[in-house]
């Protein structure tokens, strides 16, 4: 996907906070966004997407929803009432696949 200079850094922001929140590697967090969004047309900044912050995305990026279909959306007192550990982690993009040659 193609993007200008200000959503190319709200998807930096995204990666970010996958690193700080999950403990991943920036390579794997690009992955991910990567095969998320490969084919997405994303609109200039501010894009609808930007109403919300990048962790809001970025869970959506690690996991799956849990059993009631809630994601963590990185406010704390939203989140107080999500078990954490038991939410499935989406699988990490295949080695070799295309998320991993695309570049930030």
């Amino acid at each position: 996907m193609r993007l200008e200079e200000g959503m190319l850094a709200y998807f930096r922001d995204i990666a970010d906070e996958m690193v700080s929140r999950f403990g991943i590697s920036r390579s794997e967090a690009v992955a991910r966004i990567n095969e998320r969004y490969e084919n997405a047309e994303i609109s200039p900044y501010p894009d609808l997407m930007c109403h919300e912050f990048p962790e809001y995305w970025a869970y959506g990026l690690y996991y799956y929803p849990d059993a009631a279909g809630r994601l963590p959306s990185g406010d704390e007192d939203e989140d107080e009432d999500i078990d954490f550990s038991a939410l499935k982690v989406r699988p990490v993009p295949a080695p070799g696949s295309p998320a991993w040659t695309l570049r930030e």
